[in-house]
């Protein structure tokens, strides 16, 4: 079994695509988080009137349950994209209660995962709870396998640019 997060951006569709690459016929959960609304605006201190008071004509619940409703349907387009790609993949959404980083390695613990995937960079904002800094600490705090996948476009531009770096770098004999 491994674990797969995902939030839709272009890297965690690539993560999807090459774990199913290196990793065919796979178990996997695709997990995706979301954050309520009352501890991201505690975190970033937007839309509020000030010390993390909310508006009153605001139903909390109602965004919450929005914010859920998404992240479910982000679990299960990863999870189709993983199935069509050839691995066994179920959805899987989990509230963000601690840093994602930290969310993402209790999931990979709680299904024991054999392996962590996720793309470089997430959709970015509050869109989004998979950022760089998330890959990155999840990569240096995991006790598993973690392999983290650019999108395609990025790994592109990585390969152009080696290559012409390349043709520049002179190793001495």
């Amino acid at each position: 079994m491994i674990l797969l997060a995902y939030d839709g951006s272009p890297d965690a569709q690539a993560a999807i695509d090459r774990a199913a690459i290196l990793m065919p016929g796979t178990g996997a959960i695709v997990v995706t988080v979301w954050e309520p609304y009352i501890e991201t605006v505690t975190r970033t201190g937007g839309l509020t009137l000030g010390y993390g008071m909310v508006p009153p004509s605001l139903d909390i619940d109602q965004i919450d349950a929005a914010s859920a409703a998404s992240a479910l349907e982000r679990a299960r387009e990863g999870a189709a994209r993983a199935t069509a790609a050839g691995l066994r993949a179920e959805p899987r959404v989990t509230r963000r209660s601690t840093g994602v980083a930290c969310v993402i390695l209790d999931v990979a613990d709680d299904v024991d995962a054999a392996a962590i995937v996720l793309g470089t960079r997430g959709l970015g904002g509050v869109k989004s709870m998979l950022l760089g800094s998330v890959s990155h600490a999840v990569l240096h705090r995991a006790d598993r396998p973690v392999p983290v996948v650019p999108a395609p476009a990025l790994a592109k531009q990585r390969h152009d640019a080696l290559r012409h770096d390349r043709g520049r770098v002179r190793i001495p004999a």
